[in-house]
């Protein structure tokens, strides 16, 4: 067998990097047979880059080649669900870029055609792929921290300058992109936080909108969530500050967790803390914990890794790394952070009214068409994975 035949619709700074991987015979099992966008010097470098591949302007003309046999959706986010349910419905199996979509509601149609479909679904979650992350889940899940206490998250180090911001029209807008740090960058932390600590019952957030740059969205984001349990959670985001950290601490009643410039540091104790402080007869006391360090000697395949892993769920049934009903965890928090900054920093209850945010969504697009600044013009991508896209612990 050749390999998957895939079509890549949406060629931006995504959509031509997956697209060169898979051209280039990078995933096994996959192999590059389509390309679709409507912009007409996209598809001309595409015809360029990829000769004896399809070249398509509309997903429908797309769909009708039955020979396709799985989907890769990297179009602006506004549209993630609806490409998505089209390549489900016509039997494809699909991956789609992070975030899902804009709203929860949109993600959830789209999760509900891919269980009707019965094929394979998958949601770019690439640092799921990071051997440290992975290390963090595996402590946390297996009870080794005891019951979750507090996690904290300081990951500033997403820098963006205007002119990231001015290299296409939909980026940094309502309408466009739906969103700012929260929906384009901080997604990867989102659902990582979420991987291994678990969902929050309530969201409160603030989110501001162009602190650093001359945007109609957020660029700093401050999040706060309460779990089932009373544990709390703090994730603190931005792309104005440099150089930025990257660091998270998760303390249980077993010790905690922290990682930070690459690698996993973990002080544990076999007895509770809880019950230490209950039966001690000193007033004050330094438990005793084993320390250990953990620094993975390879880094994870991020993207590479989620494509072969897409590829061997469909030939081989390999369990998905991140299905794409996934995704709905970090979009129902970033949501929830949107709902509860856009109403003065309020608490927000899980799951969302996703109603309420429709409607206020809708109206920020509405009031923002008007005032709209014209960008630059849109640049051809790279056709390649940035480092940028990585985890950056500096």
């Amino acid at each position: 067998m050749d390999g998957i035949r895939t079509a890549v619709i949406g060629i931006g700074n995504m959509g031509s990097a997956h697209a060169a991987c898979l051209y280039e015979g990078k995933i096994p099992g996959l192999k590059l047979a389509a390309v679709c966008d409507i912009d007409e010097e996209k598809r001309k470098m595409c015809r360029e880059r990829f000769p004896d591949t399809a070249v398509y302007v509309c997903v429908e003309d797309m769909l009708k080649d039955r020979s396709l046999q799985a989907a890769i959706v990297a179009v602006p986010h506004p549209s993630h669900a609806k490409v998505g349910i089209r390549c489900l419905e016509t039997g494809l199996h699909t991956l789609v870029e992070k975030p899902l979509d804009v709203s929860v509601s949109a993600a959830r149609r789209l999760c509900a055609a891919a269980e009707k479909s019965g094929r394979k679904f998958a949601v770019m979650l690439n640092q799921r792929e990071d051997p440290v992350f992975q290390k963090a889940r595996e402590i946390v899940r297996s009870g080794k921290l005891g019951e979750l206490r507090r996690s904290v998250w300081i990951i500033t180090n997403w820098f963006r300058t205007q002119h990231y911001y001015d290299s296409g029209s939909w980026r940094a807008t309502w309408g466009g992109e739906g969103g700012g740090v929260l929906l384009n960058q901080a997604p990867h932390n989102l659902d990582l936080w979420q991987w291994i600590c678990g969902m929050p019952k309530s969201v409160t957030a603030y989110c501001d909108v162009a602190k650093h740059h001359r945007i109609e969205v957020e660029d700093e984001a401050g999040i706060f969530v309460r779990y089932e349990n009373g544990a709390t959670g703090v994730l603190l985001t931005s792309t104005g500050e440099a150089p930025g950290t990257n660091r998270l601490e998760i303390c249980g009643d077993h010790g905690k967790i922290v990682l930070e410039n690459g690698k996993l540091a973990s002080w544990l104790t076999e007895e509770s803390i809880r019950n230490i402080s209950e039966t001690s007869d000193v007033n004050f006391l330094r438990p005793e914990f084993t320390y250990e360090e953990y620094e993975p000697g390879t880094p994870g395949k991020m993207h590479a890794g989620i494509l072969e892993n897409f590829a061997n769920a469909i030939l081989y049934g390999e369990e998905l790394i991140s299905p794409g009903q996934d995704g709905l965890n970090e979009l129902t928090i970033s949501n929830a952070a949107y709902l509860s900054s856009w109403q003065g920093g309020i608490p927000v209850s899980l799951p969302i009214d996703t109603d309420l945010f429709d409607r206020m969504l809708a109206e920020r697009i509405r009031n923002a068409a008007d005032a709209h600044t014209k960008h630059a013009e849109n640049q051809l991508p790279e056709g390649r994975y940035s480092e940028r896209w990585r985890v950056n612990w500096q």
